[in-house]
């Protein structure tokens, strides 16, 4: 298996679909933004050959170069995405979805009436620029992997059911139904109305909460791609603690200055402990002291139903292989498992191809050895899928290949309750 994701560049293009003026162009080289660009005689032969195929009714979705992954995809008949990835192992399902990402993240902060009706390129351009930070992180080495999994990033904290209700009763005296506590970009607890958000509000905005820099609080602007790509919303932030954030989506009250110190320390200052106690959740997900099985390196547990994943790749304190290499191991694990061995997620544009009640063989589990098949060689990548849920596991060399199902199975049932 490939691993998706080492070495390369990837470079993402933005271009007006009937001028074919390019809006921006970003670079992304060994998981870092990079200021190489290509140049305009590769942008203008690209959106060349997509057109000259549209202009014989033929949809050009991607193509494979000796060393180069290349995906075109058009959204309202007016902007046309194109990314190009030189690295190993590249999926065209990981840059599909990357390309959706971009065009949600790009409505998300710029709206849609603007994108679909161009009536000023250079004003575009300038607008569009809002929202290179947050397009940045999609192409770089996140520790996320919502963009891969269109489910959003949660933790697990130790004492959720106090959060939620102080959540739920601050978000009432604020006047809005819909709030949610974030840490490093994923969701420690949320109100009901917020868990209803649409895909793919419901990654993004948590997603660009963790891509922003340090702020005490924000009023934000953005527009609902799914539910009011439109008419903008007001996202208010507030620092709780450092790397927590409280997230409010308002319409045009409260003011940022009516959430006073007070109405503040009335909700929070009870629960300060709980507060701490998700800090550190970020990279590792689960609560501390949670029972997982020494072999485990990372593992990735998607709700398809509630569209929501736990991943974590720090779940004991073995250093190798090293954080970046095992997100990669197990992002492209999930690419494969998911284009191949399982059915797609529901209501995915897959989905809608082929019935999933079709199927009269369904995998249950599948594994894979990253390196040589031999006693005490090779990463073990083992999925099992159990009713809406799907885990992905990476373990040691040492993990013996004919005991994997059963402890991917007995991990599933422990993490079941969680999510």
């Amino acid at each position: 298996m490939g691993e998706e994701g080492t070495e390369g560049t990837v470079h993402l293009l933005c271009l007006a679909a009937s001028s074919g003026v390019p809006l921006f162009c970003r670079s992304c080289r060994g998981g870092a933004p990079a200021r190489q660009q290509l140049p305009f005689s590769v942008i203008g032969s690209l959106n060349g050959v997509h057109m000259f195929g549209q202009n014989l009714e033929v949809q050009l979705s991607s193509a494979r170069t000796e060393d180069t992954t290349v995906v075109w995809k058009s959204f309202h008949d007016s902007i046309t995405l194109i990314v190009l990835s030189s690295e190993e192992g590249t999926s065209e399902l990981r840059l599909e979805r990357l390309l959706q990402m971009v065009f949600g993240a790009m409505v998300l902060l710029v709206g849609l009436e603007e994108l679909t009706n161009i009536r000023n390129v250079e004003r575009l351009k300038k607008e569009l620029r809002a929202s290179y930070r947050l397009i940045d992180s999609f192409l770089g080495d996140s520790e996320l992997i919502g963009d891969l999994t269109q489910c959003v990033d949660c933790v697990v904290p130790p004492e959720g059911s106090l959060l939620q209700e102080a959540l739920s009763g601050f978000a009432e005296a604020a006047g809005t139904a819909f709030g949610s506590l974030v840490v490093s970009g994923r969701v420690v607890a949320a109100t009901e109305s917020w868990w209803r958000l649409g895909t793919p509000e419901a990654v993004l905005l948590p997603w660009l909460v963790g891509s922003l820099p340090p702020q005490a609080a924000r009023d934000y602007p953005v527009y609902l791609p799914h539910g009011s790509p439109t008419v903008p919303h007001r996202l208010l932030t507030l620092t709780l603690l450092p790397g927590l954030e409280l997230c409010l989506l308002c319409g045009p009250r409260p003011s940022l200055s009516q959430l006073d110190p007070q109405l503040l320390d009335r909700w929070w200052q009870p629960v300060l402990d709980p507060l701490r106690a998700c800090v550190p959740l970020g990279s590792r997900a689960l609560p501390a002291g949670f029972p997982l099985h020494t072999d485990i390196l990372g593992l990735l547990l998607l709700h398809l139903e509630l569209k929501r994943c736990l991943f974590t790749v720090e779940p004991s304190g073995v250093q190798e292989p090293s954080p970046e290499h095992r997100r990669r191991l197990l992002r492209s694990f999930y690419t494969l498992v998911t284009a191949t061995h399982f059915p797609p997620e529901p209501g995915s544009a897959e989905d809608k191809v082929e019935e999933v009640a079709q199927r009269t063989q369904v995998p249950r589990a599948c594994y894979l050895v990253s390196g040589p098949e031999e006693p005490g060689m090779g990463w073990r990548l083992v999925a099992v899928q159990a009713g809406p849920r799907r885990l992905l596991l990476l373990l040691s060399a040492q993990s013996p290949t004919h005991a994997l199902r059963g402890l991917a199975t007995h991990t599933l049932q422990a993490l079941s309750p969680l999510l």
